[in-house]
């Protein structure tokens, strides 16, 4: 009888997920499990992160470290995840792949010859699913400021029209 290795279960698969989710993907990393569902990111610490809240990711192939960041409110430190991460390939391919699901539209608006903003439309990947509107703003330009408002405003109705939703 030829005996045969057992293969370990992935701590991912154990992570505790929302009602109606299921691990899709995951790794090891030392702070503890990360797993991907279709609708949510989860860090270790029971941290979850709804896909269309992530801002975006990157992968450091040389130091195996996911870094991603969330979306952020003007004028406050975006949190950023740093994870060293084992055996990731089908963890980043899905991190790729539902981030970009819930972008609906972007466009950069000139505001002025220094920049301008950028005007996002993300969709969740599950529950109402209405469009969730976001603005950057190029460096130097201050929410607060008339012509920038102005800019806003009319870049956000421009773009509802074009989507049909405003």
């Amino acid at each position: 009888m030829i005996g045969r290795a057992r293969r370990e279960r992935p701590a991912y698969l154990d992570v505790e997920v929302g009602r109606g989710e299921r691990v899709l993907a995951g790794a090891s990393s030392p702070d503890g499990p990360v797993a991907g569902t279709r609708d949510a990111l989860y860090l270790p610490g029971a941290t979850r992160v709804p896909w269309h809240l992530l801002d975006g990711a990157d992968w450091d192939l040389e130091a195996g470290v996911l870094t991603v960041r969330e979306v952020g409110t003007f004028g406050q430190v975006r949190p950023v995840h740093r994870l060293a991460l084992d055996e990731p390939r089908r963890l980043l391919e899905l991190v790729r792949e539902r981030v970009t699901a819930t972008i609906v539209l972007t466009r950069h608006v000139p505001v002025a010859a220094e920049g301008g903003i950028t005007v996002i439309a993300r969709r969740p990947t599950s529950g109402d699913r209405e469009l969730i509107w976001f603005v950057e703003y190029d460096a130097g330009f201050d929410p607060e400021e008339a012509a920038v408002e102005t800019a806003v405003d009319q870049a956000l109705l421009a773009a509802q029209a074009e989507l049909g939703t405003g």
